[in-house]
């Protein structure tokens, strides 16, 4: 049985049956073994179905499926419990962050405006005894501002002799995994250093707002809501950083999907309540987006930085352009009749294999790709607007998409707070401290030559 995204002519993932039912059957939450009952006990354990998975060649360890089956709502009810007993040494400070692509969908599927939605979804998990609720934009902010200078820096870089360009975006988990353990070098000498907007996050909320709380890493348990499940594999592959004391910077993730159907078990009766900001008593009074149809707005911010920074070109509007097919688009900038810079958005696997095919034969003219493992973008996550059926809600996701064009853009840098960062968080922009938490570097594993072999 083969997965739908699969690069392979044989799969050796398995099915929903069998082995899989068996590993998390035999993988009991800490909830289970001291005899805890959370509130809303049937919700669904989380799994990794192949119909759900985007990152192939065998890259779920049995090890890795036993702590994705406990990454589900729970481990999240276990510290909800466990804040409830006398022992206050065993508390946590329970901080949730939303990705910016989960608001529509709650906002679609509750018939809510999305600043509507992102208050009641705050309200009810501060209802359940959640602390603070974050937005991930400023996260994304981060992400962006760095991976603009590194593109300008390959750019300038770039010859025959060091092919530093094309650069591809290295915020989704499911394209990241799918290049280091399936395609290997050269293709993540290309991959940005940048890290993602999730990664970023969770350095941000147990190192920076930890020390503003005056509280250790180890005291705080963070989660993402996130729209699809390869950042359940993303959190995993964190590991303990150093700078947090030993802590994971997400605990657990979970899906949009997965919280709804927490909302529908309970009360949306609750009380509204005001996104929470890193900055003190500050609230996030209104929802705000980067420039992206349905993604963190990697391509249009930096290509806007790079025509002024290179060019010295001011473009106020972005235009794609549509090649093989919709989720293949082309943005390009001309002067004195000359294309200067070329970029690309690649959504899904099959666009992604025809990208590298044609990285590795020499025949692939763009500076710059925005990559995204799932057709249709971050909105299309496998974690969201999903029918009984395990299908797209078709319906919904129009919808949504709809709701996420209305939300207010943002440029990246905007926030009053970014410079403060920089400087009282980081040491200074271009600091050592920037570079370690800001930036990454990625594992290959030798090419096989078998991942290439199939024609779209």
């Amino acid at each position: 049985m083969k997965c739908e995204h699969c690069t392979r002519k044989e799969c050796s993932k398995k099915t929903k049956t069998d082995d899989q039912e068996n590993l998390s059957a035999d993988a009991p939450s800490s909830a289970q073994e001291n005899g805890e009952k959370g509130e809303f006990h049937k919700l669904a354990d989380a799994k990794i179905f192949l119909s759900d998975c985007l990152a192939c060649d065998s890259c779920v360890t049995a090890e890795e499926g036993v702590q994705l089956s406990q990454q589900n709502a729970k481990d999240f009810f276990r510290v909800l419990n466990l804040n409830k007993k006398c022992d206050t040494s065993k508390h946590k400070v329970l901080v949730v962050s939303v990705c910016p692509q989960s608001l529509p969908y709650f906002a679609a599927k509750f018939n809510l405006s999305v600043t509507e939605a992102s208050r009641r979804l705050c309200g009810f998990l501060k209802s359940l005894g959640v602390h603070y609720v974050f937005d991930t934009t400023i996260a994304t902010d981060f992400s962006i501002l760095e991976s603009q200078k590194e593109f300008v820096r390959r750019y300038r870089q770039h010859s025959e002799e060091e092919r530093t360009l094309p650069m591809l975006t290295s915020a989704c988990p499911g394209w990241v995994r799918y290049a280091e353990r399936v395609l290997g070098r050269p293709i993540t000498a290309h991959l940005c250093t940048a890290k993602s907007p999730q990664q970023i996050m969770g350095s941000l909320v147990k190192d920076y707002f930890a020390r503003q709380q005056n509280l250790s890493p180890e005291k705080i348990f963070h989660i993402i809501v996130a729209p699809c499940y390869d950042k359940k594999l993303e959190a995993l592959q964190e590991g303990a950083l150093p700078a947090l004391h030993g802590s994971r910077g997400t605990d657990c993730v979970l899906t949009s999907g997965e919280i709804a159907q927490i909302m529908e078990q309970g009360d949306l009766s609750v009380k509204d309540a005001t996104i929470d900001t890193l900055f003190g008593d500050l609230k996030e009074d209104k929802v705000t987006r980067h420039d992206g149809a349905s993604s963190d707005g990697h391509l249009a911010h930096i290509f806007r930085h790079a025509a002024k920074e290179l060019f010295n070109e001011d473009v106020e509007e972005v235009t794609y352009r549509a090649l093989r097919n919709k989720d293949f688009q082309e943005v390009t900038l001309e002067k004195n009749g000359e294309v200067v810079l070329r970029f690309a958005a690649a959504y899904g696997f099959r666009n992604i294999q025809n990208m590298i095919l044609k990285l590795k034969k020499g025949k692939f003219p763009y500076h710059f790709v925005e990559v995204l493992a799932c057709a249709g973008g971050c909105l299309n996550g496998r974690g969201q607007a999903q029918t009984p059926e395990g299908q797209a809600d078709k319906a919904l996701l129009r919808q949504m998409e709809g709701i996420y064009a209305d939300i207010p853009v943002r440029r990246p840098g905007s926030s009053a707070h970014m410079q403060e960062l920089y400087q009282e968080w980081l040491e200074g922009i271009n600091s050592p401290k920037a570079q370690e938490v800001l930036h990454t570097t990625y594992q290959s594993q030798e090419h096989r030559a078998h991942s290439l072999d199939i024609k779209w």
